[in-house]
């Protein structure tokens, strides 16, 4: 799942980026709010956290925007402002929650996985069944037949694109851009590692294999 994150401190900025990551989730950062307000209105996201003071364009007027525009994504404004009025205006501008800082992460965390619970159930489904390996999106596990198999975080991403796309090539540039967050280098063996790491644990003890390498193209995610 992709999150944007509009934030100008970059410690703070720093500190929700690792921390998502770390969680399995796709981060854009932008540090002043026309960057943030172009990201937010030209990109799909699942959901967007939002600082109110923000160099060049207000949190608030972000979220006015979006509103405007008829984007639904769930916000969570994240602020220093902590008054009850500061609160009120947050949420009277379109967002769906109000996080003071400084805060925890687990409490965001928290806050994020619940809207993402809200909006997921109504938006689409919940879990992704192909052959005998089905991953729960919300759950974050995946078992195949009768077995539960372990995923680090980044691997669940990388599977979740896989059969999200399951029968299409996608290619070391597709997936390194969209499970990593950042431009291709031709150099890295980033995808290959975690997808040999991957494999082993989704298909080498079964009969049928699921992950192909598509020799010059890529990967593709089916059932022969």
């Amino acid at each position: 799942m992709r999150i944007l994150l509009i934030e100008n401190d970059l410690v703070i900025a720093n500190f929700v980026t690792k921390g998502l990551k770390e969680a399995g989730y796709c981060v854009d950062h932008a540090c002043d709010g026309l960057e943030g307000l172009d990201l937010a209105l030209n990109n799909s996201y699942d959901l967007d956290i939002i600082d109110i003071m923000l160099p060049k364009v207000d949190g608030l007027t972000i979220i006015e925007r979006m509103r405007k525009e008829k984007i639904e994504t769930p916000v969570i404004i994240v602020s220093a402002k902590r008054s009850v009025d500061d609160r009120i205006k947050g949420l009277q501008s379109g967002s769906d929650d109000y996080l003071v800082k400084p805060f925890s992460f687990s409490e965001l965390l928290a806050r994020i996985q619940a809207h993402l619970r809200r909006s997921t159930n109504v938006s689409e489904a919940t879990s992704i069944t192909i052959h005998d390996l089905s991953i729960d999106l919300l759950a974050r596990t995946v078992t195949r037949g009768e077995q539960e198999i372990e995923l680090q975080p980044k691997e669940f991403t990388l599977l979740e694109y896989l059969m999200r796309n399951a029968g299409n090539i996608v290619s070391k540039t597709m997936i390194i851009e969209r499970v990593w967050n950042y431009n291709f280098d031709p150099q890295t063996n980033v995808v290959e590692a975690r997808m040999s790491k991957l494999r082993e644990k989704v298909d080498k003890n079964f009969n049928t294999p699921l992950i192909h390498t598509v020799r010059g193209l890529g990967y593709v995610f089916k059932q022969k």
